[in-house]
């Protein structure tokens, strides 16, 4: 349940007899053809989707992340290492302030695994709470799922091309993309990243039918739904 459809009292009811909540957070980045959100749109969709069975509230998207690499193309945002280290330290203060002692952190970019660490650390003042990094793309039965569909696929490829992530009226190429040189990627500044990537896509085709893509998210809103309702203890 997104708790945007809550007010104060209902959170302070639910949290008194469930103390789970999910906190989506994402990126704003290039993402080629795709929306500059599309991290952001789909941790908090899933999550959305996955709590939709236990009626866990599901706060607002992060939607700023980690995104240094892409600083080059236009309309990327990105924070400090120092600064997302504090803002997601803030949040999760502020949530156990609510009362929530099981918060799933549902990641949708690569760029955000230091929160693992900032997690780690808060956990270790926080000894009567839980708190789940899940990085959904990358879980493993949905990842199996990926490479069962197709193994060439990468940042802004098939595997995020969703009709929620789309845009209208932006054509995306048939071909496939051969994939990028990744050592050389990660020695190069964002300049020159941007000089590799051309339009952003790293491997593979852009789109897929939607068979496809529609089978992947089945299989990581399971994944996900598994991560909120078991293993907490």
């Amino acid at each position: 349940m997104k708790i945007s459809d809550m007010n104060w009292m209902q959170v302070e009811q639910r949290v008194a007899s469930d103390d789970r909540c999910i906190l989506p957070i994402g990126s704003v980045e290039q993402h080629a053809y795709l929306s500059l959100c599309t991290d952001m749109i789909l941790a908090e969709k899933i999550a959305v989707d996955a709590a939709e069975s236990s009626g866990v509230p599901v706060f607002p998207a992060l939607p700023y992340g980690l995104a240094a690499s892409f600083a080059d193309f236009p309309g990327t945002l990105t924070f400090s290492l120092a600064t997302y280290v504090g803002v997601i330290r803030d949040l999760l203060d502020s949530m156990h302030r609510s009362g929530f002692r099981r918060i799933l952190v549902v990641n949708g970019h690569g760029g955000n695994t230091p929160a693992g660490t900032v997690i780690s650390e808060w956990l270790n003042s926080h000894p009567d709470s839980s708190v789940k990094l899940h990085d959904w793309w990358r879980a493993p039965k949905t990842w199996a799922k990926v490479m069962e569909i197709d193994p060439a696929a990468s940042h802004a490829s098939w595997m995020e091309n969703f009709p929620w992530t789309r845009i209208a009226g932006a054509a995306v190429p048939a071909e496939p993309k051969d994939q990028i040189d990744f050592n050389r990627l990660a020695r190069v500044d964002a300049k020159r990243k941007r000089e590799m990537l051309g339009e952003g896509n790293y491997h593979g085709l852009f789109q897929r039918p939607d068979a496809d893509s529609l089978a992947l998210w089945e299989v990581a809103v399971a994944e996900t739904r598994d991560q909120l309702d078991n293993g907490w203890h």
